[in-house]
């Protein structure tokens, strides 16, 4: 705890489940889990907004983390992230996958990076966060808006339970080139080399 607003709980935030399973090294069988998350409308209201509305959409139920970097963030949150057949393949555009209705980088004073802080994937544009998200797996403060010339990235909420299985998931083996054929190279980058796979976000 950083004695940041984002470690107390508020009466009525919205929370939500993330069901998982994942392979957390060579040779280990497949875990299970839940990482529940608490969602800031007081502080965030268009982003959470969002997040709910693709939540209750079903868009994530089904896809797998296809971005993992270890000590830092796990990235999921691309509908087009789905296994074809057999895992590693899947759709030319997952890693930059969304749903085409982007919203406004929205930051709040009381919101940052501290571990276990979820927060909206983007491009270059700071506008551009559509239905990515990431968990950082650590404090990763060199996000925050006051630490970049970029205006940083937006964080909403943050993990209540199930910190193990995001640690885990970001030491999970992953690779630069898991299909052998990258035709997005920017989606290639810490793809876990076994599908940690979302069942549902509920």
């Amino acid at each position: 705890l950083e004695g940041s607003p984002m470690d107390e709980s508020y009466y009525g935030d919205p929370v939500f489940a993330i069901t998982v399973d994942y392979i957390p090294s060579h040779g280990s069988a497949r875990e299970d889990g839940v990482i529940i998350v608490e969602m800031f409308p007081q502080w965030a209201p268009i982003t959470v907004e969002n997040m709910v509305e693709h939540i209750e959409q079903g868009i994530y139920d089904g896809i797998f983390f296809h971005r993992v970097i270890d000590d830092f963030v796990t990235q999921s949150g691309d509908p087009t992230c789905t296994t074809v057949v057999t895992y590693p393949a899947t759709n030319p555009s997952c890693g930059s996958g969304g749903t085409g209705e982007t919203i406004p980088l929205e930051h709040h004073e009381n919101l940052s990076h501290v571990d276990g802080a979820i927060g909206m994937a983007r491009s270059q544009d700071p506008d551009s966060a559509d239905s990515q998200w990431y968990i950082a797996e650590t404090e990763a403060h060199g996000l925050d808006p006051e630490n970049r010339d970029d205006e940083g990235y937006a964080t909403f909420g943050v993990v209540r339970d199930g910190m193990s299985h995001v640690r885990a998931i970001a030491e999970t083996p992953t690779s630069d080139n898991p299909t052998g054929n990258i035709q997005n190279p920017f989606s290639s980058a810490g793809r876990p080399v076994y599908e940690v796979h979302i069942s549902s976000v509920e």
